[in-house]
């Protein structure tokens, strides 16, 4: 096979409504929380998704629905993940903390492998956060240009 990698032919359409993953490693679970606090309208007109202690600590403090899958080293970053390649993910906020060694440090780069073969918006902080809920993008429809996996697989098996 000469093509290592699949190419960007799929064109993927975002509804207006995105589905977001919140996600923040313990260091940054306050930071997430005043961030999320100041974008709270916004956040409430999307359907919000987050990991294990995050997802609870929106809910509570804020009084968004959050849909919560497992806490990231049980396996939530990987559902997160399993979003991703299924398409039923459009946008990541993920503030992770650059200063504590995580045990789960595969599942994340993993993660954010799939974010970005899968042209996924990521923000890793809060200013990239800020700039991704600020654009006109997030409460328009939006075509963006994915992996064509069905013809990879199948010049894969050639």
């Amino acid at each position: 096979m000469s093509d290592a990698q699949p190419p960007r032919q799929a064109i993927r359409t975002l509804q207006a409504r995105k589905r977001i993953a919140l996600i923040a490693h313990d260091g940054k679970k306050m930071e997430m929380l005043e961030w999320a606090t100041h974008w709270k309208d916004t956040l409430s007109q999307h359907e919000l998704i987050g990991t294990g202690t995050t997802s609870e600590r929106l809910k509570t403090a804020l009084g968004l629905e959050v849909e919560g899958l497992m806490s990231g080293p049980l396996g939530g970053d990987q559902q997160i993940g399993a979003r991703i390649a299924e398409q039923r993910l459009d946008v990541l906020i993920f503030f992770w903390d650059p200063f504590s060694p995580q045990p789960h440090d595969p599942d994340v780069k993993a993660l954010l492998r799939l974010a970005a073969l899968w042209n996924v918006p990521v923000a890793c902080n809060a200013a990239s956060a800020d700039f991704l809920l600020s654009s006109p993008y997030l409460s328009e429809t939006y075509d963006m240009s994915i992996p064509d996996a069905a013809a990879w697989a199948q010049a894969r098996t050639v």
